[in-house]
């Protein structure tokens, strides 16, 4: 079953500044949040529940340092947090 996503303020905000003026981040990001709407539990996304304040939200890899961190809403309705590098995001 496919998931819709929808996206925060911050969301859109840090990635039209982390994300787009890297083309070839931008391309992965895209591969990658493709991967996660047909098939979120997909290994390839490490995908995996926080801790401490924000154990409400989980997260799934872009690259080895870049991460959307999102909640999810229902089965198959989440929200895109925030994204960016591991520092950046937690």
């Amino acid at each position: 079953m496919a998931v819709k996503v929808l996206f925060s303020r911050r969301f859109l905000k840090n990635f039209r500044k982390r994300i787009i003026p890297y083309p070839k981040l931008s391309k992965k990001f895209d591969q990658r949040v493709n991967i996660f709407i047909r098939k979120s539990n997909d290994p390839i996304l490490k995908d995996h529940q926080l801790t401490g304040t924000i154990k409400h939200l989980r997260a799934f890899a872009i690259t080895g340092n870049y991460r959307v961190t999102y909640q999810r809403l229902s089965v198959n309705r989440v929200i895109f947090i925030d994204v960016g590098t591991h520092p950046q995001v937690y």
